[in-house]
C-alpha cells in the first residue's frame, strides 16, 4: 500500500466546516409548494440529489458515497420520493416523523437526536418537522452516481401550478423564472399506476430494525487494536455494514450494502485512534465534542473540528484522532466499500499492542499475540 502524503493547503481543501455550509432552497421541485416552500438543501460531498445547477457543492470530489443535508423549521414536509441508491438519515438536531408507502401511510417512525435510519431503496419516503425548532438531518446517499429520485405523482402535479417541470435527466425547470422546457429531453411524468403498486412493501417492524437509536447501539471498548494503548482507547459501535472494527464478535445493525460503511466513534478526553491507515475514502464528521484530526506520520498536519465540522481524509493517508475536548465525545465515520475496511496500524502502535499481549490474526481481527502464528525469526 503505498503512501499519500497530505500537505497543509490539501487538508485546508478537505476540511468543511459548519461556517462552510451552504443552502439551497430551490434544490428540488417542490420548492414551492406550500409546505414544502422553505426548506433547505445543502450538498458537502458530491451534488447528492439535487436538481438545481445552482447548487454549492463545497468539495466534488468523487468518494464512493455523497453526504448532505437537510435543514427544515417546524412544521414543513419533505415531500413523497424514492431512491435508486441508499439513503441514510443522521439526525443530528430536532424531531422528524419519517413515513413511506406509496401514499406515505403505510407507516410512521419518529427520529430524534443521535439516530440513523437506512431507508430502503425503491420506496417512496418523506418526513416532516415535527420538533419546536428548526431540524437537520445530514444524508449520506450510496454512490457517486445517484440517478436521482422520482417524486410521488402528486408531487408533480402540484409542481407544475407552481411553474416547476423535471426532465428525464433530472433538471429542474422553472418557467416562472423564463425557463423553457429543452427540446433534446422529455419531461418526467407521473409513475404509473402499475408501477407504483409494484413497489416493495415494508412493515413498521421492519423499518424500525433498519434505524439505529442511541439504545440501540453495541458499543466495543476492544474493537481497534490500539484501544489497549493510552490514547487510543476509543470505542466503536457499528450502524451500517462491519466497517473497520477488529472485534469478531461485533456485528451492525444494518448489514446489506450501501457503497459505504457507518459507525460511531466515541472517546473520553485525550483518547482516540493511534496512528493507522486503510485502502478506502474516509469522511469523519463531529456530532459532540472537539477532535483533533492529525494526517502523515512525518511533516504532520492537523485540523481541529468541532460540532457538524467534518473532513474528508483520502485513501491511504496515515491519520490518528483524537478528543481535545473535557468531556466524552461522538464522531461519525463513513467509510467507503461494502466489505470490511482493514487497517494497517504504525509499526510503533502494532509493537506496543503486541508488548500488551494483543496482535490481530490473519482473518484482521484482535487475538492473543502469543497464538498468532508469525514468521521465523519474528
Amino acid at each position: 500500500m503505498s503512501s499519500d502524503q497530505v500537505t497543509r493547503e490539501e487538508l485546508d481543501r478537505r476540511t468543511i466546516r459548519r461556517g462552510d455550509f451552504v443552502s439551497c432552497n430551490k434544490a428540488f421541485i417542490d420548492c414551492r409548494t406550500p409546505g414544502s416552500d422553505q426548506k433547505e438543501n445543502y450538498s458537502m460531498i458530491g451534488p447528492g440529489v439535487t436538481q438545481s445547477a445552482d447548487q454549492v457543492v463545497n468539495l466534488r470530489e468523487a468518494h464512493g458515497y455523497n453526504i448532505g443535508a437537510a435543514a427544515m423549521p417546524h412544521g414543513i414536509t419533505n415531500n413523497l420520493h424514492l431512491h435508486y441508491t441508499a439513503e441514510v438519515f443522521l439526525c443530528f438536531r430536532g424531531e422528524f416523523l419519517l413515513r413511506w408507502g406509496a401514499d406515505g401511510q403505510e407507516g410512521e417512525l419518529v427520529l430524534r437526536e443521535g439516530d440513523i435510519a437506512s431507508i430502503p431503496t425503491w420506496i417512496f419516503r418523506g418526513f416532516d418537522n415535527i420538533g419546536p425548532d428548526d431540524g437537520w438531518l445530514f444524508t449520506v446517499l450510496g454512490h457517486d452516481e445517484t440517478g436521482g429520485i422520482i417524486w410521488g405523482p402528486n408531487v408533480l402535479r402540484e409542481a407544475e401550478g407552481h411553474g416547476l417541470f423535471l426532465t428525464e435527466d433530472n433538471r429542474l425547470v422553472d418557467t416562472v423564472a423564463g425557463d423553457s422546457p429543452p427540446q433534446d429531453v422529455e419531461l418526467k411524468r407521473p409513475m404509473a399506476p402499475e408501477d407504483i403498486g409494484a413497489l416493495p412493501s415494508y412493515p413498521v417492524e421492519k423499518m424500525r430494525g433498519r434505524i439505529a437509536k442511541p439504545e440501540d447501539l453495541e458499543w466495543s471498548d476492544h474493537a481497534l487494536l490500539g484501544s489497549v494503548l493510552p490514547g487510543g482507547r476509543a470505542e466503536l459501535a457499528l450502524v451500517i455494514g462491519f466497517g473497520m472494527t477488529e472485534d469478531r464478535m461485533q456485528e451492525p445493525r444494518v448489514c446489506n450494502p450501501h457503497g459505504h460503511n457507518i459507525a460511531w466513534l466515541r472517546a473520553a478526553p485525550g483518547e482516540g485512534m493511534l496512528t493507522h491507515r486503510h485502502a478506502e475514502t474516509q469522511v469523519l464528521m463531529v456530532k459532540d465534542g472537539e477532535w483533533e484530526v492529525t494526517l502523515n506520520r512525518h511533516d504532520e498536519v492537523s485540523v481541529r473540528l468541532g460540532p457538524d465540522d467534518m473532513v474528508s481524509i483520502p485513501r491511504n493517508a496515515w491519520r490518528s484522532v483524537r478528543n481535545v475536548s473535557e468531556e466524552t465525545g461522538n464522531l461519525l465515520v463513513v467509510n467507503s466499500g461494502d466489505g470490511r475496511v482493514r487497517l494497517e496500524w504504525d509499526d510503533e502502535v502494532a509493537k506496543a499492542a503486541a508488548d500488551a499481549g494483543v496482535g490481530t490474526d490473519h482473518n484482521g481481527y484482535l487475538a492473543p499475540f502469543h497464538l498468532i502464528p508469525r514468521p521465523v525469526g519474528q
